[in-house]
C-alpha cells in the first residue's frame, strides 16, 4: 500500500505540499491519502508518512489471549513482551474484556518506528520579496485591431515594475458598489517616447529618422515586411488619457541600452486611427505594444458615454489598500466610430463644383471579393459642413459620396481664403465619425 500526506510547507510561503512513499515489497496498487492541518517541513513530513506505512504493516500481527487472575495490573496501554518463536516481539494491549475470564487483544509494535531518522534536509526555493506598489493603467479607447473584438468595449493596459501578481479591476456605476470585472495575470510593455514622433503619412511605411522608446519592463523584436502586413508589432502612442491613442506597426526595433529601442520602418495611423495623429508626439508620450496582455474590459454598451469609477491593484490586497489606483472614465467606444473618407475631390461643373469622396469601412476592409468594402453602418449618411476656422457657414447631409456646391450657395457663404470642406460619415449607434478635409 502506498500512502501520501497532505500538509502545509513551513519554509515555502506555506503553501499546500504532498510527500509520498511506498514499501519497497508491496505490490499492492491501492492509495491511503491523509490531510494535516500541520505547517511541517519536508523531511518532517516524508518521516510521517513512512512511520504510517510501518506501524500499518506491523500492526497486522494481532493477539487476543486470557490473562490470569495473577495479571489483573495489566490493562490497555501496557506492554508486553513474548519470546515465542513464532510470536516474539513487543505488543500494545489496545483492549480487555472483563468476563469469566480477562480476555486482551493486543498488536504489535516496534519501537525503533518511532526513533527519528536521519533526513538530508532540502533546501527551499528562495524567492525575491517582491512589495505591492500601485500599477501604473491605462485605458485605451481604441479603434477595431483584429475585427474580432466588441466594438464598443475599451481595452486596458497595466503593468509594475516589479509585477506584484496578477492584478484585479473593480468597477463601479457611482459610489462604492464597487464589483470585481477582470483580472490581469500578465504586465503590459509600456514605455515612453524618448525622442519626439512627428506626423507622417498615413497606411504608408515610414522609412524617416527612427525614434526611441524606453520601456519601464518588457521587449521587443523586429519582424519581416511579411509579418508586419500580417498585423505584427502594433503599438498605440498617446497622452495616456483613453481617447486619442494612435495605432503604429514597426518592423526594426534596435536595442541601444537597457530597455531602450529605436523604432524605425514603421506604419503610421493604422486602423483608423489616423485622426488621431497629432503633428507631433512629444516626448514623455505613452508607448503601449498592444500584445495579447493588453485586454478589453467588460464593459455593456449602453454604458457608453457614462462616467465610471474603477480600481487597479494586486488582486492579493483588499480594494481599499493603498496599493490600488483609482480612475473615473467615460469611453465613446471608438470601436463603433465612422473612419474619416478618403481621396477628396472637387471638380468644375455647370451647377458649381462637385465635392467627391470614398467612403472607408471599419470592418471587413481588406476584402476583395464584393463590388465594395461592406458598408459598416445601418444607412449610408453623411455630413457636410463649410467652414471658417471654428465657424460653420454652411453644413448638409448627404446619403451618397457627392456634394453639389452650387455658385449661388457659395456666393451666399462668402468663403474666405484658408475655408475647408470637412467630410464626415454618420452612424447611428456612434453618431459623427472623423473627419476629412479640404481646403478652398
Amino acid at each position: 500500500m502506498g500512502a501520501v500526506q497532505r500538509f502545509v510547507e513551513a519554509e515555502a510561503d506555506f503553501e499546500v505540499a504532498s510527500e509520498e512513499s511506498v514499501l519497497p515489497d508491496d505490490r499492492t496498487h491501492a492509495v491511503a491519502t491523509s490531510e494535516l492541518a500541520l505547517s511541517m517541513t519536508r523531511p518532517e513530513a516524508r518521516q510521517v508518512v513512512e512511520r504510517w506505512l510501518a506501524e500499518a504493516r506491523i500492526a497486522r500481527d494481532t493477539l487476543r489471549f486470557a490473562l490470569p487472575p495473577s495479571r489483573g495490573d495489566l490493562g490497555p496501554g501496557d506492554l508486553i513482551r513474548l519470546d515465542q518463536p513464532d510470536m516474539a516481539g513487543t505488543y500494545r494491549i489496545d483492549a480487555v474484556e472483563i468476563g469469566p475470564y480477562r480476555i486482551a487483544e493486543a498488536q504489535r509494535i516496534e519501537p525503533a518506528v518511532y526513533r527519528p531518522l536521519d533526513m538530508v534536509d532540502e533546501v527551499p526555493p528562495a524567492f525575491d520579496f517582491v512589495p505591492p506598489i500601485p500599477p501604473l493603467p491605462l485605458f485605451l479607447d481604441l479603434p477595431l485591431l483584429s475585427g474580432q473584438e466588441q466594438e464598443h468595449a475599451p481595452h486596458l493596459a497595466v503593468t509594475a515594475a516589479p509585477w506584484p501578481g496578477a492584478m484585479a479591476l473593480y468597477a463601479a456605476s457611482g459610489g462604492e458598489d464597487f464589483a470585481l470585472v477582470g483580472l490581469y495575470g500578465r504586465p503590459a510593455t509600456v514605455g515612453t517616447l524618448v525622442t519626439a514622433l512627428p506626423a507622417a503619412s498615413p497606411a504608408l511605411l515610414d522609412t524617416g529618422a527612427p525614434v526611441q522608446i524606453r520601456l519601464s519592463r518588457g521587449t521587443l523584436q523586429s519582424v519581416s515586411l511579411e509579418r508586419l502586413l500580417a498585423g505584427a508589432n502594433l503599438a498605440a502612442i498617446g497622452d495616456g488619457s483613453p481617447e486619442g491613442w494612435e495605432v503604429i506597426q514597426f518592423a526594426t526595433a534596435e536595442l541601444v541600452a537597457p530597455g531602450e529601442f529605436m523604432l524605425s520602418r514603421r506604419v503610421r495611423g493604422r486602423n483608423g486611427s489616423d485622426a488621431e495623429m497629432a503633428p507631433t508626439h512629444p516626448e514623455g508620450s505613452y508607448f503601449v505594444l498592444l500584445d495579447q496582455s493588453v485586454e478589453q474590459i467588460p464593459f455593456a454598451s449602453g454604458d457608453r458615454g457614462v462616467q465610471r469609477n474603477y480600481r487597479i491593484g494586486p488582486a492579493r490586497r483588499a480594494i481599499d489598500d493603498p496599493t490600488y489606483v483609482a480612475q473615473a472614465h467615460a469611453f465613446r467606444g471608438q470601436g463603433l466610430r465612422p473612419l474619416s473618407p478618403v481621396h477628396l475631390r472637387l471638380t468644375p461643373s455647370s451647377a458649381g463644383h462637385d465635392l467627391t469622396w470614398i467612403r472607408r469601412t471599419r470592418i471587413d476592409g481588406d476584402t476583395w471579393d464584393g463590388f465594395d468594402v461592406p458598408l459598416g453602418e445601418e444607412n449610408e449618411l453623411y455630413r457636410v459642413r463649410v467652414r471658417n476656422g471654428s465657424t460653420i457657414l454652411r453644413e448638409a447631409i448627404t446619403s451618397e459620396p457627392r456634394w453639389s456646391y452650387t455658385t449661388a450657395d457659395r456666393t451666399t457663404d462668402a468663403p474666405p481664403i484658408g475655408a475647408e470642406l470637412e467630410v464626415t460619415q454618420i452612424s447611428a449607434r456612434y453618431g459623427a465619425g472623423a473627419s476629412a478635409r479640404l481646403s478652398l
